[in-house]
C-alpha cells in the first residue's frame, strides 16, 4: 500500500520505519524543514519504560491546588475561554480515581514494555547512536510521604512484571554517586533498572536518514490543509503544495491532530500541555547524573546525555502558546542545581514544546471510523519512551496484521 504519514516528530519517523519494514510505500509530510523540530526537539531525554504513569491519579485535584501556590510549581494553569481546554480538564479529573489510574497505568506499561523490546530490536537492526545509556531511572523522593505514596506504583509495576527496586537514601547514592552532596535532601527512591536515556532529536534524525536511504519520501516544508475522503474512506491529504493521494493516512501530528480530524466527526481529546527544558554543558562530572533522576517534588527529569545534562519537566496548561517563561526556567535551574550542580547554567539552552496529552494519559493508536485513516498521537510526556512500540503497533494495524500486544483499548473508540 501507499501510506502517507502526517508529522515527522519521533512518532511519525518511527511509524515510517515500521511501515517501510512492512513493505509499504511511505510518504512523510511535515511543515518543518527536518525531523523532530517541534515537541521532539529537546525533551527530557528519558526513555522510561518503568517510570510510566498517568498524570490523572488519586489525590491530584488536591495536589494541584497546592502546586498552583508553589514558587516552583510542577503544574501551571493559565485558564482561558477555550472549550477544548475545559472539556479536557473535565475528562482528566474524571480519571483521578483509583480504578481509572490502575487501568490507565496498566495500558501504559503494556505499551511501554513493548516499546522497550522494539527499541532494542531497532538498535540491533540499525546500529543507531544517540547518546544512549542503559542505566535505569531513579524516581527521587525528598519526603517520607512521597516514598509512602509510591506504593501504588510499586503495585502496578509488580502486577505487570516490570523490574523495580525501592531504595533508601544510601541506595540512591549508590545508584547516582553525585547525590552524595545532597544526602540530607532525600529520603529514598524507586529505581526501574530497564529504563534508558538518549537524545530523541539525534535518534529521530538518524532514523529518518536511514529510512530515506531505503525509499521513504519526506516532503518537507508542507502545511497540511485537510484530509481527503471519498466514499467514507481516506484517500490522501491536501497540502499547500498540492494533494497527495494514498491508500491509507496516518495522523501523527501531536497536539494538532484533533483539529485535522474534527471535520470528519472524530472527537479526539488530545490537548497541548507545555513542557520546558534546559540543556546544560557538564563542567564537573562528579556532580552530574549517570542516568535519569526524576525529582518527584517538582516533577522534573534530570538526564545525562553524553557531555550534557538535560533538565525537563512541568505541565503548563495554556493552550497553543509556546512562549518561554523565565519563571519556569528558574524552576528547572533550582531542581538541577540543588541535586546536580555539575553543569554550566550560564551556557544552558532554554526550550519549550507542546506535548499532546490525553485525559487518561494513554496515547491514541489505531483505526478510526473513517476507513484507511489511522491515529498515532496523544503520547504526552512519553512519546520518546513509547515511540518504537507505537510505530510497530501502528504498522501492524495498517497492514491488517495481528499485533503482538492487545491494542483494542488504545484506539480513539475508547472515548465513545
Amino acid at each position: 500500500m501507499k501510506v502517507v504519514v502526517l508529522g515527522a516528530g519521533i512518532i511519525g519517523v518511527t511509524s515510517a520505519w515500521y511501515l517501510m519494514k512492512a513493505g509499504h510505500e511511505v510518504i512523510v509530510v511535515d511543515r518543518q524543514e527536518g525531523p523532530a523540530l517541534e515537541t521532539s526537539y529537546a525533551n527530557a531525554g528519558e526513555v522510561s519504560f518503568g517510570y510510566c504513569s498517568p498524570w490523572a491519579a488519586p489525590g491530584i485535584p488536591q495536589k494541584a491546588i497546592k502546586w498552583l501556590m508553589m514558587e516552583h510549581a510542577p503544574l501551571i494553569l493559565r485558564p482561558k475561554l477555550d472549550r477544548a481546554m475545559l472539556s479536557w480538564l473535565t475528562k482528566m479529573l474524571a480519571n483521578c480515581t483509583a480504578g481509572a489510574y490502575a487501568r490507565n497505568k496498566s495500558r501504559m506499561l503494556r505499551l511501554s514494555d513493548y516499546s522497550r523490546v522494539s527499541l532494542a530490536e531497532l538498535r540491533r537492526d540499525t546500529n543507531i547512536a544517540y547518546d544512549q545509556r542503559m542505566q535505569g531511572t531513579l524516581q527521587l523522593f525528598r519526603s517520607q510521604a512521597q516514598l509512602d505514596a509510591s506504593a501504588k506504583d510499586v503495585k502496578a509495576l509488580a502486577a505487570d512484571g516490570i523490574p523495580y527496586e525501592v531504595l533508601d537514601r544510601e541506595g540512591c547514592i549508590r545508584a547516582e554517586p553525585a547525590l552524595a552532596h545532597a544526602r540530607d535532601k532525600i529520603v529514598g527512591g524507586l529505581q526501574t533498572p530497564q529504563d534508558e536515556t538518549g537524545d530523541c532529536f539525534k535518534f529521530a534524525n538518524a532514523l529518518a536518514e536511514i529510512v530515506a536511504s531505503r525509499g521513504v519520501d519526506f516532503r518537507w516544508g508542507r502545511t497540511v490543509r485537510r484530509l481527503l475522503v471519498e466514499g467514507g474512506r481516506a484517500v490522501g491529504v491536501a497540502t499547500d503544495a498540492g494533494d497527495i493521494r494514498a491508500d491509507a493516512v496516518v495522523v501523527a501530528m501531536g497536539s494538532y491532530s484533533p483539529v485535522l480530524v474534527r471535520p470528519l466527526g472524530i472527537k479526539l481529546p488530545v490537548y497541548p500541555v507545555k513542557g520546558y527544558s534546559l540543556t546544560i554543558p557538564i563542567v564537573d562530572e562528579t556532580r552530574a547524573p549517570e542516568s535519569t533522576v526524576m525529582d518527584e517534588t517538582y516533577k522534573i527529569a534530570i538526564t545525562r546525555l553524553g557531555t550534557r545534562i538535560r533538565v525537563g519537566g512541568m505541565a503548563e496548561i495554556s493552550g497553543f502558546t509556546n512562549d518561554r517563561s523565565e519563571r519556569r526556567r528558574r524552576t528547572l535551574e533550582h531542581s538541577v542545581t540543588d541535586l546536580f550542580p555539575g553543569g554550566d547554567i550560564a551556557r544552558a539552552d532554554f526550550w519549550s514544546g507542546l506535548r499532546p496529552m490525553t485525559p487518561d494519559g494513554t496515547p491514541v493508536i489505531g483505526p478510526t471510523k473513517v476507513k484507511g485513516l489511522f491515529l498515532n498521537t496523544g503520547h504526552g510526556t512519553l512519546g520518546w519512551t513509547m515511540s518504537s512500540g507505537s510505530g510497530r503497533l501502528l504498522a501492524d494495524l495498517v497492514s491488517g496484521a495481528t499485533p503482538d500486544i492487545d491494542a483494542r483499548d488504545l484506539s480513539v473508540a475508547r472515548y465513545g
